[in-house]
Protein backbone atom coordinates (compact mmCIF):
# COMPACT_ATOMS: atom_id res chain seq x y z
CA UNK A 1 0.00 0.00 0.00
CA UNK A 2 2.87 2.38 0.76
CA UNK A 3 4.36 1.71 -2.67
CA UNK A 4 1.02 2.51 -4.32
CA UNK A 5 0.70 5.76 -2.34
CA UNK A 6 4.20 6.76 -3.39
CA UNK A 7 3.43 6.03 -7.05
CA UNK A 8 0.18 8.05 -6.95
CA UNK A 9 1.93 11.05 -5.39
CA UNK A 10 4.72 10.97 -7.98
CA UNK A 11 2.35 10.53 -10.95
CA UNK A 12 -0.63 12.60 -9.87
CA UNK A 13 -1.16 14.20 -13.30
CA UNK A 14 -1.12 10.82 -15.03
CA UNK A 15 -3.52 9.37 -12.44
CA UNK A 16 -6.02 12.20 -12.93
CA UNK A 17 -5.85 11.89 -16.71
CA UNK A 18 -6.52 8.16 -16.57
CA UNK A 19 -9.42 8.69 -14.17
CA UNK A 20 -11.02 11.31 -16.44
CA UNK A 21 -10.66 9.04 -19.47
CA UNK A 22 -12.13 6.03 -17.67
CA UNK A 23 -15.07 8.02 -16.27
CA UNK A 24 -15.82 9.41 -19.73
CA UNK A 25 -15.84 5.95 -21.29
CA UNK A 26 -18.36 4.64 -18.75
CA UNK A 27 -20.96 7.14 -19.96
CA UNK A 28 -21.02 5.53 -23.41
CA UNK A 29 -21.07 1.94 -22.21
CA UNK A 30 -23.99 -0.09 -23.62
CA UNK A 31 -26.98 -0.27 -21.29
CA UNK A 32 -25.50 2.55 -19.20
CA UNK A 33 -28.98 3.40 -17.97
CA UNK A 34 -30.64 0.06 -18.46
CA UNK A 35 -33.14 -0.95 -15.81
CA UNK A 36 -31.62 -4.41 -15.32
CA UNK A 37 -27.95 -3.64 -15.94
CA UNK A 38 -25.87 -3.46 -12.75
CA UNK A 39 -22.37 -4.05 -14.11
CA UNK A 40 -21.86 -0.66 -15.86
CA UNK A 41 -23.05 1.20 -12.77
CA UNK A 42 -20.80 -0.90 -10.55
CA UNK A 43 -17.83 -0.14 -12.81
CA UNK A 44 -18.61 3.56 -12.71
CA UNK A 45 -18.95 3.48 -8.91
CA UNK A 46 -15.70 1.53 -8.54
CA UNK A 47 -13.87 4.09 -10.67
CA UNK A 48 -15.34 6.85 -8.54
CA UNK A 49 -14.18 5.17 -5.34
CA UNK A 50 -10.67 4.64 -6.73
CA UNK A 51 -10.59 8.29 -7.81
CA UNK A 52 -11.65 9.41 -4.30
CA UNK A 53 -8.98 7.24 -2.67
CA UNK A 54 -6.30 8.58 -5.02
CA UNK A 55 -7.36 12.16 -4.33
CA UNK A 56 -7.18 11.47 -0.59
CA UNK A 57 -3.64 10.07 -1.03
CA UNK A 58 -2.55 13.13 -3.03
CA UNK A 59 -3.97 15.61 -0.55
CA UNK A 60 -2.53 13.81 2.48
CA UNK A 61 1.11 14.75 3.17
CA UNK A 62 3.57 11.87 2.96
CA UNK A 63 4.76 12.43 6.51
CA UNK A 64 1.51 13.88 7.80
CA UNK A 65 -0.59 12.43 10.56
CA UNK A 66 -3.89 11.21 9.19
CA UNK A 67 -6.99 11.54 11.31
CA UNK A 68 -8.51 8.35 12.67
CA UNK A 69 -11.40 8.41 10.19
CA UNK A 70 -11.08 10.42 6.94
CA UNK A 71 -14.68 11.61 6.85
CA UNK A 72 -14.48 13.32 3.41
CA UNK A 73 -13.30 10.03 1.90
CA UNK A 74 -16.11 8.11 3.63
CA UNK A 75 -18.72 10.55 2.26
CA UNK A 76 -17.32 10.21 -1.27
CA UNK A 77 -17.38 6.41 -1.10
CA UNK A 78 -20.98 6.40 0.14
CA UNK A 79 -22.07 8.71 -2.67
CA UNK A 80 -20.50 6.42 -5.27
CA UNK A 81 -21.90 3.29 -3.65
CA UNK A 82 -25.43 4.72 -3.49
CA UNK A 83 -25.81 4.43 -7.27
CA UNK A 84 -25.05 0.71 -7.08
CA UNK A 85 -27.52 0.33 -4.19
CA UNK A 86 -30.24 1.99 -6.27
CA UNK A 87 -29.65 -0.12 -9.38
CA UNK A 88 -29.38 -3.37 -7.39
CA UNK A 89 -32.52 -2.61 -5.38
CA UNK A 90 -34.40 -1.70 -8.55
CA UNK A 91 -33.32 -4.97 -10.16
CA UNK A 92 -34.10 -7.30 -7.26
CA UNK A 93 -37.09 -5.72 -5.48
CA UNK A 94 -38.56 -3.34 -8.06
CA UNK A 95 -39.06 0.42 -8.44
CA UNK A 96 -41.58 0.80 -5.62
CA UNK A 97 -39.58 -1.00 -2.94
CA UNK A 98 -36.17 0.42 -3.77
CA UNK A 99 -36.90 3.60 -1.81
CA UNK A 100 -36.51 1.79 1.50
CA UNK A 101 -32.91 0.87 0.63
CA UNK A 102 -32.21 4.40 -0.54
CA UNK A 103 -33.66 5.78 2.69
CA UNK A 104 -31.28 3.61 4.71
CA UNK A 105 -28.35 4.80 2.56
CA UNK A 106 -29.33 8.45 3.03
CA UNK A 107 -29.66 7.91 6.79
CA UNK A 108 -26.11 6.49 6.91
CA UNK A 109 -24.81 9.44 4.88
CA UNK A 110 -26.57 11.88 7.21
CA UNK A 111 -24.94 10.24 10.25
CA UNK A 112 -21.51 10.35 8.59
CA UNK A 113 -21.98 14.03 7.72
CA UNK A 114 -23.03 14.80 11.28
CA UNK A 115 -19.86 13.09 12.50
CA UNK A 116 -17.80 15.10 10.00
CA UNK A 117 -19.60 18.28 11.13
CA UNK A 118 -18.69 17.53 14.73
CA UNK A 119 -15.11 16.54 13.87
CA UNK A 120 -14.55 19.83 12.02
CA UNK A 121 -15.53 21.87 15.08
CA UNK A 122 -19.03 22.54 13.69
CA UNK A 123 -17.83 24.37 10.60
CA UNK A 124 -19.78 24.40 7.35
CA UNK A 125 -19.57 21.23 5.26
CA UNK A 126 -18.07 21.85 1.82
CA UNK A 127 -19.34 19.82 -1.16
CA UNK A 128 -21.58 17.83 1.16
CA UNK A 129 -18.63 16.91 3.37
CA UNK A 130 -16.40 15.65 0.55
CA UNK A 131 -13.97 18.56 0.98
CA UNK A 132 -12.37 19.34 4.32
CA UNK A 133 -13.15 22.82 5.61
CA UNK A 134 -9.76 24.10 6.68
CA UNK A 135 -9.90 27.15 8.95
CA UNK A 136 -8.40 30.29 7.46
CA UNK A 137 -5.82 32.35 9.32
CA UNK A 138 -7.42 34.95 11.54
CA UNK A 139 -5.82 38.38 11.92
CA UNK A 140 -5.55 39.54 15.53
CA UNK A 141 -5.96 43.10 16.73
CA UNK A 142 -3.58 45.10 18.91
CA UNK A 143 -4.90 43.51 22.09
CA UNK A 144 -4.10 39.97 21.03
CA UNK A 145 -7.74 39.11 20.34
CA UNK A 146 -9.11 37.40 17.26
CA UNK A 147 -12.04 38.88 15.38
CA UNK A 148 -14.29 36.39 17.14
CA UNK A 149 -13.11 37.49 20.59
CA UNK A 150 -10.80 34.55 21.38
CA UNK A 151 -7.41 35.56 22.85
CA UNK A 152 -4.42 34.68 20.69
CA UNK A 153 -1.78 32.58 22.46
CA UNK A 154 1.57 31.83 20.87
CA UNK A 155 2.36 28.19 21.71
CA UNK A 156 5.61 26.60 22.72
CA UNK A 157 6.54 22.98 22.03
CA UNK A 158 3.77 22.72 19.44
CA UNK A 159 0.85 23.07 21.88
CA UNK A 160 -1.73 25.81 22.13
CA UNK A 161 -4.55 26.64 24.46
CA UNK A 162 -6.55 29.73 25.36
CA UNK A 163 -5.24 31.26 28.55
CA UNK A 164 -2.80 33.75 29.97
CA UNK A 165 0.27 31.70 30.83
CA UNK A 166 3.63 33.23 30.01
CA UNK A 167 7.19 32.00 29.79
CA UNK A 168 8.58 28.58 30.45
CA UNK A 169 7.84 29.19 34.11
CA UNK A 170 5.72 32.34 34.00
CA UNK A 171 3.95 34.57 36.45
CA UNK A 172 1.42 31.97 37.41
CA UNK A 173 3.93 29.12 37.33
CA UNK A 174 2.43 27.30 34.36
CA UNK A 175 4.87 26.29 31.64
CA UNK A 176 4.53 26.24 27.93
CA UNK A 177 3.03 29.54 26.69
CA UNK A 178 4.06 33.07 25.85
CA UNK A 179 1.67 36.00 25.96
CA UNK A 180 1.35 38.11 22.83
CA UNK A 181 1.60 41.40 24.77
CA UNK A 182 4.94 43.21 24.76
CA UNK A 183 5.13 43.21 28.54
CA UNK A 184 4.47 39.48 28.72
CA UNK A 185 7.17 38.70 26.17
CA UNK A 186 9.66 40.93 28.01
CA UNK A 187 8.96 39.22 31.34
CA UNK A 188 9.26 35.82 29.66
CA UNK A 189 12.61 36.76 28.11
CA UNK A 190 13.99 38.03 31.42
CA UNK A 191 12.73 34.95 33.19
CA UNK A 192 14.41 32.63 30.67
CA UNK A 193 17.62 34.67 30.85
CA UNK A 194 17.64 34.25 34.64
CA UNK A 195 17.16 30.52 34.32
CA UNK A 196 20.03 30.24 31.82
CA UNK A 197 22.32 32.32 34.09
CA UNK A 198 21.49 30.09 37.04
CA UNK A 199 22.31 26.98 35.03
CA UNK A 200 25.66 28.46 33.98
CA UNK A 201 26.58 29.32 37.59
CA UNK A 202 25.75 25.89 38.99
CA UNK A 203 28.61 23.39 39.26
CA UNK A 204 28.65 20.70 36.61
CA UNK A 205 28.29 17.90 39.15
CA UNK A 206 25.18 19.52 40.64
CA UNK A 207 23.67 19.85 37.19
CA UNK A 208 24.23 16.16 36.53
CA UNK A 209 22.61 15.20 39.82
CA UNK A 210 19.52 17.28 39.19
CA UNK A 211 16.77 15.34 37.48
CA UNK A 212 15.73 16.52 34.05
CA UNK A 213 12.44 18.38 34.42
CA UNK A 214 9.60 16.91 32.40
CA UNK A 215 7.24 19.53 31.08
CA UNK A 216 3.60 18.50 31.26
CA UNK A 217 1.96 17.98 27.89
CA UNK A 218 -0.83 20.49 27.42
CA UNK A 219 -3.45 19.04 25.10
CA UNK A 220 -6.07 21.15 23.45
CA UNK A 221 -9.51 20.16 24.59
CA UNK A 222 -11.78 19.39 21.67
CA UNK A 223 -14.88 21.59 21.71
CA UNK A 224 -18.07 19.74 22.50
CA UNK A 225 -21.56 20.51 21.29
CA UNK A 226 -22.44 22.01 24.67
CA UNK A 227 -19.43 24.36 24.72
CA UNK A 228 -19.93 25.38 21.10
CA UNK A 229 -23.66 25.93 21.68
CA UNK A 230 -23.05 28.13 24.71
CA UNK A 231 -20.18 30.14 23.21
CA UNK A 232 -21.44 30.86 19.70
CA UNK A 233 -24.41 33.00 20.69
CA UNK A 234 -27.70 33.28 18.84
CA UNK A 235 -26.19 33.69 15.38
CA UNK A 236 -23.85 30.72 15.88
CA UNK A 237 -26.69 28.54 17.06
CA UNK A 238 -28.75 29.50 14.03
CA UNK A 239 -25.80 28.63 11.79
CA UNK A 240 -25.52 25.16 13.36
CA UNK A 241 -29.28 24.66 12.99
CA UNK A 242 -29.17 25.68 9.32
CA UNK A 243 -26.33 23.26 8.66
CA UNK A 244 -28.19 20.42 10.37
CA UNK A 245 -31.29 21.14 8.25
CA UNK A 246 -29.13 21.01 5.12
CA UNK A 247 -27.61 17.67 6.17
CA UNK A 248 -31.02 16.03 6.68
CA UNK A 249 -32.64 17.44 3.51
CA UNK A 250 -31.82 14.41 1.26
CA UNK A 251 -33.15 12.00 3.89
CA UNK A 252 -36.40 13.97 4.19
CA UNK A 253 -36.73 14.00 0.39
CA UNK A 254 -36.35 10.24 -0.08
CA UNK A 255 -38.70 9.51 2.85
CA UNK A 256 -41.35 11.71 1.21
CA UNK A 257 -40.87 9.84 -2.08
CA UNK A 258 -41.19 6.53 -0.26
CA UNK A 259 -44.49 7.64 1.24
CA UNK A 260 -46.13 9.63 -1.59
CA UNK A 261 -44.39 8.31 -4.72
CA UNK A 262 -42.03 9.90 -7.23
CA UNK A 263 -44.87 11.39 -9.29
CA UNK A 264 -46.32 13.34 -6.37
CA UNK A 265 -45.60 17.05 -5.95
CA UNK A 266 -45.34 16.69 -2.15
CA UNK A 267 -41.71 15.39 -2.02
CA UNK A 268 -40.65 17.99 -4.60
CA UNK A 269 -42.19 20.87 -2.65
CA UNK A 270 -41.08 19.63 0.78
CA UNK A 271 -37.47 19.22 -0.40
CA UNK A 272 -37.49 22.74 -1.89
CA UNK A 273 -38.97 24.13 1.33
CA UNK A 274 -36.28 22.47 3.46
CA UNK A 275 -33.58 23.82 1.13
CA UNK A 276 -34.95 27.36 1.32
CA UNK A 277 -35.25 27.06 5.11
CA UNK A 278 -31.60 26.06 5.46
CA UNK A 279 -30.32 28.97 3.38
CA UNK A 280 -32.78 31.31 5.09
CA UNK A 281 -31.44 30.36 8.51
CA UNK A 282 -27.86 30.98 7.33
CA UNK A 283 -28.88 34.36 5.91
CA UNK A 284 -30.65 35.33 9.13
CA UNK A 285 -27.59 34.38 11.20
CA UNK A 286 -25.45 36.60 8.98
CA UNK A 287 -27.90 39.50 9.36
CA UNK A 288 -27.77 39.16 13.14
CA UNK A 289 -23.98 39.44 13.01
CA UNK A 290 -24.17 42.60 10.91
CA UNK A 291 -26.75 44.20 13.17
CA UNK A 292 -24.58 43.48 16.20
CA UNK A 293 -21.62 45.14 14.46
CA UNK A 294 -19.66 41.88 14.25
CA UNK A 295 -17.34 40.88 11.44
CA UNK A 296 -18.71 38.39 8.93
CA UNK A 297 -17.12 35.10 9.98
CA UNK A 298 -17.74 33.04 6.82
CA UNK A 299 -14.56 32.17 4.97
CA UNK A 300 -14.25 32.52 1.20
CA UNK A 301 -14.71 28.75 0.81
CA UNK A 302 -17.90 28.88 2.88
CA UNK A 303 -19.29 31.76 0.84
CA UNK A 304 -18.57 29.76 -2.32
CA UNK A 305 -20.33 26.79 -0.76
CA UNK A 306 -23.49 28.83 -0.19
CA UNK A 307 -23.40 29.91 -3.84
CA UNK A 308 -22.97 26.28 -4.89
CA UNK A 309 -26.01 25.25 -2.85
CA UNK A 310 -28.11 27.89 -4.59
CA UNK A 311 -26.90 26.69 -7.99
CA UNK A 312 -27.91 23.15 -7.03
CA UNK A 313 -31.53 24.32 -7.13
CA UNK A 314 -31.25 23.83 -10.90
CA UNK A 315 -31.67 20.11 -10.20
CA UNK A 316 -35.34 20.71 -9.41
CA UNK A 317 -36.05 21.00 -13.15
CA UNK A 318 -34.64 17.46 -13.46
CA UNK A 319 -36.79 15.93 -10.73
CA UNK A 320 -40.19 14.46 -11.23
CA UNK A 321 -42.93 15.53 -11.50
CA UNK A 322 -41.49 18.82 -12.84
CA UNK A 323 -39.34 17.00 -15.39
CA UNK A 324 -42.19 14.84 -16.73
CA UNK A 325 -44.61 17.77 -16.99
CA UNK A 326 -42.35 20.54 -18.27
CA UNK A 327 -38.62 19.85 -18.88
CA UNK A 328 -39.06 16.70 -20.94
CA UNK A 329 -41.58 18.38 -23.22
CA UNK A 330 -39.17 21.21 -24.08
CA UNK A 331 -36.30 18.76 -24.66
CA UNK A 332 -38.40 16.77 -27.12
CA UNK A 333 -39.35 19.94 -28.98
CA UNK A 334 -35.70 21.00 -29.27
CA UNK A 335 -34.75 17.51 -30.52
CA UNK A 336 -37.42 17.61 -33.25
CA UNK A 337 -36.30 21.03 -34.44
CA UNK A 338 -32.59 20.20 -34.57
CA UNK A 339 -32.85 16.58 -35.70
CA UNK A 340 -32.62 17.35 -39.46
CA UNK A 341 -29.36 19.28 -38.97
CA UNK A 342 -26.37 17.03 -39.78
CA UNK A 343 -24.18 16.13 -36.82
CA UNK A 344 -25.96 18.65 -34.58
CA UNK A 345 -29.11 16.57 -34.66
CA UNK A 346 -27.15 13.45 -33.70
CA UNK A 347 -25.40 15.21 -30.82
CA UNK A 348 -28.64 16.71 -29.51
CA UNK A 349 -30.34 13.33 -29.71
CA UNK A 350 -27.50 11.70 -27.75
CA UNK A 351 -27.60 14.53 -25.19
CA UNK A 352 -31.34 14.14 -24.68
CA UNK A 353 -30.89 10.39 -24.28
CA UNK A 354 -28.24 10.89 -21.58
CA UNK A 355 -30.34 13.52 -19.78
CA UNK A 356 -33.42 11.31 -19.72
CA UNK A 357 -31.34 8.35 -18.58
CA UNK A 358 -29.67 10.28 -15.77
CA UNK A 359 -33.01 11.77 -14.75
CA UNK A 360 -34.44 8.30 -14.21
CA UNK A 361 -31.96 7.72 -11.37
CA UNK A 362 -32.61 9.28 -7.99
CA UNK A 363 -28.87 9.22 -7.28
CA UNK A 364 -28.08 11.70 -10.07
CA UNK A 365 -30.90 14.18 -9.36
CA UNK A 366 -31.19 14.14 -5.58
CA UNK A 367 -28.25 16.49 -5.04
CA UNK A 368 -27.14 14.46 -2.03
Amino acid sequence: MDAYKLWVRKNRDLVRSLESLANGVTWILPERFGNSEIAPEAVYALLGIVSSVNQHIIETPHDGQEQSIPWPLVVSILKDAEAVVEVAAQHFVGDDRKWGFLAVTEAVKACVRLAAFRESGYRMLLQGGEVENEEEDVVADNHGVKSNGVPVIYPMNGHAQNGHEIGSNGLDGKPGFISKSLEGRAVAALNKFGQNAKMMSDPMWMTRLQPTPVLPVMEVEKPTLATIWSSKGVSGRLFMLGEAVHIFRPLVYVLMIRKFGIKSWTPWLVSLAVEITSLGIHSHATDLNHRAGKVHHLSSAERDELKRRKMMWALYVMRDPFFANYTKRHLEKAEKVLNPVPLVGFLIGKLVELVEGAQSRYTYTSGS
